[in-house]
């Protein structure tokens, strides 16, 4: 095992996809015939763990280059708050959802492919984007609700495009829409309603959302803590005040008693 990655550490699509670059390359260089290529790719997609993948490609160099070594399992640092970390390319953990008298939903840490397809009829879909990582920097949501609806959850800075078409029916932009983060991906909602709706919405997380909440807690509480200074400041002005007044008051006796 090369590198820092750990080998019984799960692989994740990402990782699956740069193997099989690998291959294809090695495919069109003659340094696998179609056999080797196709025993390995259906190797690659077997692969649960680092330990599974890197042998794959030992004695192969990786793309692009020409000195044979290991694909590269170790994530670089991502700085604190990029997109670039959610960006993962890969072929998406979810490609559809169907909703017929019932309903579906997809939220949580999922990868979203470059194009989404979902149909609700009589029923309802839930899409969440907001801890959700992206196959590429624009993905389509396609979305088909006939006497159903969808409804799409994105994050704040993420760019939103509409282009869906509703019969008796709609489809919503997000509120509060303002200029996207740099680096942010782009989403595309499209599709056909039918006595129906899709709806947008932008939401932060529940973990940013008790973050600002503790954030709103704690400028609260040091308002308050501010007026209490200021309340014990003119309460020791006001006593200083009355101790003053009580000494003019003994010395102005005292000149009269000479």
């Amino acid at each position: 095992m090369t590198d820092d990655a750990v080998p019984d550490l799960r692989a994740s699509d990402a990782d699956r996809e740069r193997v099989s670059e690998v291959l294809r390359d090695a495919l069109a260089d003659g340094r696998l015939d179609m056999d080797e290529f196709e025993e390995r790719l259906e190797a690659t997609y077997k692969a649960r763990t680092y330990a599974e993948l890197t042998p794959i490609t030992r004695d192969l160099p990786a793309s692009g280059t020409a000195a044979a070594r290991p694909v590269s399992f170790t994530k670089e640092p991502v700085p604190e708050g990029s997109w670039a970390g959610r960006i993962v390319g890969g072929e998406g953990s979810s490609t559809s959802g169907v909703a017929v008298l019932s309903g579906f939903q997809r939220k949580g840490r999922w990868t979203v492919p470059r194009r989404f397809s979902c149909f609700a009829f009589w029923g309802g879909g839930e899409i969440d984007l907001r801890e959700a990582d992206f196959a590429d920097r624009e993905v389509e949501i396609n979305c088909v609700a006939i006497m159903g609806g969808v409804q799409v959850i994105v994050p704040p800075g993420v760019e939103v495009v509409v282009r869906g078409v509703g019969v008796m029916g709609g489809f919503d932009h997000p509120d509060g829409d303002g200029r996207p983060e740099p680096g942010a991906p782009r989403v595309v909602i499209s599709g056909f309603a039918f006595w129906g709706g899709v709806g947008v919405e932008r939401k932060v997380t529940r973990a940013e959302r008790q973050r600002l909440k503790e954030m709103r807690r704690q400028e609260r509480l040091e308002r308050k803590e501010s007026r209490h200074e200021l309340h014990r400041a003119r309460h020791e002005e006001r006593t200083l005040d009355r101790e003053l007044d009580r000494e003019l008051d003994r010395e102005r006796r005292r000149q009269g008693e000479r």
